[in-house]
């Protein structure tokens, strides 16, 4: 989930831009520190957007810079369990499928999409099924179920998201469009 969020954290101005701390230097500083990073209270910070307060700065020993604290509003991506989420796979493996979702990619394993049997087809980098001739192949795109999270400050790209797409509604948005059509088609409506 997208939430734009009100933070709070420390800057650091190096000694050649002192004489110009504005709200847009430390926006950009704030940035360069924090857009990519990923949090457990906040999730993913996205983007910096508008910088409120500057306060006093401090002077630390050793330390060539000033210290300023900043109060900021921010855009983060935090994904929340049994949230439904869309995105595009970005790669097939053997046991799976990564699915671009925000900043971060989930796990689509081979057994959470679906009831039939599906064969990874390395050369054709997809996951096919032989009962009806179903593929699920890199920039599809599928609706999921967040059902598990476990996320790592330290080395963001090691933070799992395990995602589902078994329960109705949920699925490669074709075979989602193929079922209402079916559906329509019985029920007349």
């Amino acid at each position: 989930m997208y939430k734009r969020v009100r933070l709070k954290d420390t800057v650091e101005v190096p000694p050649e831009e002192l004489a110009d701390v504005t709200p847009r230097l430390v926006k950009r500083l704030l940035q360069e520190k924090l857009e990519g990073r990923m949090d457990e209270d906040v999730g993913s910070v996205v983007s910096v957007v508008n910088v409120h307060d500057i306060g006093e700065g401090t002077v630390l020993p050793n330390r060539p810079g000033v210290y300023y604290e900043a109060d900021f509003d921010a855009v983060t991506y935090d994904p929340q369990m049994q949230e439904v989420v869309d995105g595009n796979v970005v790669e097939v493996v053997e046991f799976g499928a990564f699915v671009g979702i925000g900043p971060v990619d989930g796990l689509l394993h081979v057994s959470q999409i679906s009831d039939e049997y599906l064969a990874f087809d390395a050369e054709n980098q997809q996951l096919a099924s032989n009962e009806s001739n179903r593929t699920l192949g890199v920039d599809d795109a599928v609706r999921a179920r967040i059902v598990t999270k476990s996320i790592d400050e330290r080395n963001p790209r090691d933070s799992k998201i395990g995602l589902t797409a078994k329960q109705v509604g949920l699925g490669k948005h074709g075979w989602l469009e193929e079922e209402r059509q079916r559906r329509q088609a019985t029920t007349g409506e």
